[in-house]
């Protein structure tokens, strides 16, 4: 029914590849500015949580002091002595030095522009780290403050923040000075696995040989 230059048509017709076309200016613009508007939204998003958070602590830091203030200057005043001034003291400032930190880490930059463009989100808290840390100092501090009511030996609890500090800084420490016998045995395991590979893939090929022979 058909001819060869027909059915050569029609092959030439089954087989045809199709060339993408180049991606135009303005659909790369389109991507473009679609990624920046995603990656401004979750900075956005970082902003709000970190805002939410502050607003957490500043409101746990001004319960602490506001009921320690009531209940242990004002209904016990009797036995309140210079001891309580100088713990008051230490509390306000450890609240002070941590959420001003914070603050300082978390705080956003935006563009001198008139719309006010946010260019930095700042820390961001969930990521754990020395926000993490400064928080846990904050806590320890309402602990504290509230526990030295009933008796002042909760102030022994004080001693966790500089011990798990030091903690801390050891472990940075032995990672810079003493990482060289650590980084060899790594190395050493990776070495062990890529070889063990190596070796299971040689005896695949060779059982492959047998069974062609």
């Amino acid at each position: 029914m058909y001819g060869p230059k027909s059915s050569r048509l029609i092959r030439l017709k089954k087989f045809r590849i199709q060339i993408p076309r180049p991606e135009t200016t303005g659909k790369r613009r389109e991507r473009i500015s679609c990624s920046a508007a995603m990656a401004n939204q979750g900075a956005k998003k970082i902003v709000e949580k970190n805002k939410q958070r502050m607003d957490l602590l500043w409101r746990i830091i001004l319960g602490s002091n506001i009921f320690y203030i009531v209940v242990r200057m004002a209904i016990m005043y009797s036995s309140f002595t210079w001891k309580h001034w100088f713990g008051l003291v230490v509390t306000s400032a450890a609240y002070f030095l941590s959420y001003k930190q914070l603050a300082s880490m978390t705080k956003p930059e935006y563009s001198e522009s008139g719309e006010k463009e946010l260019l930095s989100a700042g820390y961001d808290m969930r990521t754990g780290g020395i926000s993490e840390y400064l928080e846990d100092v904050i806590y320890i501090t309402v602990f504290v403050q509230l526990a030295s009511i009933i008796s002042g030996k909760f102030w022994w609890t004080y001693l966790v923040i500089p011990a798990f500090g030091g903690y801390k800084i050891f472990g940075l420490l032995r990672g810079t000075f003493f990482s060289g016998g650590s980084e060899g045995e790594v190395e050493d395991e990776k070495s062990r696995k890529k070889r063990e590979k190596m070796e299971k893939k040689a005896s695949r090929g060779k059982m492959v040989k047998t069974r062609t022979r």
